[in-house]
């Protein structure tokens, strides 16, 4: 993969009690605490496929803010562009792993962090792109503040400036939409994407955010009820690239959730250019979605996917759009077994996954 990506988002501290304890049942108590979000996901992932990652954010100057960095330099990860601020705090947010029928819980606590206090003149946009080729935003960070919202805006103008193709993924967060006082979260996540996604080559969103940011529906799917509607999503993408006509591609997860720790899991990718859509993984000519039966843990599963389909875009052997899409979910079905938000995955792994190799048994 000769491609360097740059994310451009906000990373926390994740902290969720042992195992799938609750809350009430292990506080106070024990802690597990590791470093997450969306695009430091992502950016994580493509280093251990063996990529090139730049990653950019804002961070207070503390001791546990270095140890992010650290984490993150551990990992192949290029930090040198993360602003250092000398205003805001690490943002936290806490999990509850659901199980069963007992759904996960997700608690933030992002107010008032750094990033979210950062206007774009924070960021050195120049060395930001200095020899970067691709750009990944989600619809994450813009929900935190107006202020990370303009600054999302300017990297991506920025980034179009330099060259760079841009992926987003829509990733709507309800909880987080609030950063404007008497607009209801969906309209002011509509509003401030539709001026993003005019820009964005590829957009990657699951099976019921282009519904809630964009109020495109695809047929009679019930997310709550794990019924989609497969056949009706090439069309979602057809209208998504008829709203925003730069967009080249477009990616949707396909989650149908029989329970907190059952689900099937597979993906679709149009390709604007073609007029076509490729599913994945398939089966005798058919799709048939992974039945992933133990999720040790599934946040994070979509930034797996988008890094997966990030590096296959950006790989000439993985590229065309079947494998790209298989390629991207093997590698979020694999991010399901692996507790925390990082993909410690291999690219020999996801290929292995990806080309029938999924009984699980030991390597020896």
């Amino acid at each position: 993969m000769g491609c360097l990506v740059v994310g451009f988002g906000e990373i926390m501290g994740r902290l969720n009690p042992p195992g799938f304890a609750r809350f009430r049942q292990a506080l106070p108590g024990a802690r597990e605490m590791t470093f997450a979000g969306a695009e430091a996901n992502v950016c994580a992932s493509i280093a251990m496929l063996g990529g090139e990652a730049r990653y950019v954010t804002a961070l207070p100057k503390h001791a546990i803010a270095d140890t992010c960095v650290d984490r993150l330099r551990g990992l192949g990860i290029d930090c040198s562009c993360i602003a250092r601020v000398g205003k805001g705090r690490l943002g936290l947010y806490f999990v509850e792993k659901g199980a069963n029928q007992r759904p996960s819980v997700v608690i933030y606590d992002r107010e008032a962090s750094s990033i979210a206090m950062a206007e774009p003149s924070a960021y050195d946009w120049e060395s930001v792109f200095s020899g970067a080729d691709w750009l990944h935003i989600s619809g994450i960070t813009p929900a935190l503040s107006k202020a990370a919202a303009d600054s999302a805006a300017a990297a991506v103008a920025a980034a179009k400036h330099h060259g760079c193709r841009v992926s987003c993924d829509l990733n709507f967060r309800k909880k987080l939409w609030n950063w404007e006082p008497g607009t209801e979260p969906r309209a002011l996540a509509e509003r401030t994407m539709r001026a993003i996604l005019p820009d964005v080559d590829v957009v990657i969103a699951n099976e019921e955010d282009a519904h809630d940011v964009l109020r495109i529906q695809a047929g009679h799917t019930d997310v709550d009820s794990g019924k989609l509607e497969i056949e009706k999503y090439p069309q979602v993408a057809r209208e998504i690239v008829k709203q925003f006509p730069k967009v080249s591609k477009v990616a949707i997860t396909l989650r149908e959730s029989v329970s907190a720790t059952h689900n099937n899991w597979g993906a679709m990718l149009y390709d604007a250019a073609k007029g076509e859509a490729a599913f994945a993984p398939m089966r005798g000519g058919a799709y048939a979605p992974y039945e992933i039966r133990a999720i040790i843990d599934r946040v994070g599963g979509g930034d797996a996917f988008a890094a997966g389909l990030i590096f296959a875009l950006n790989t000439p052997e993985l590229a065309e759009a079947l494998k790209a899409v298989s390629f991207a979910v093997a590698a979020s079905c694999l991010a399901h077994s692996i507790e925390g938000d990082f993909n410690f995955s291999s690219r020999a792994e996801v290929e292995a996954l990806a080309k029938g190799s999924g009984s699980g048994r030991v390597q020896r």
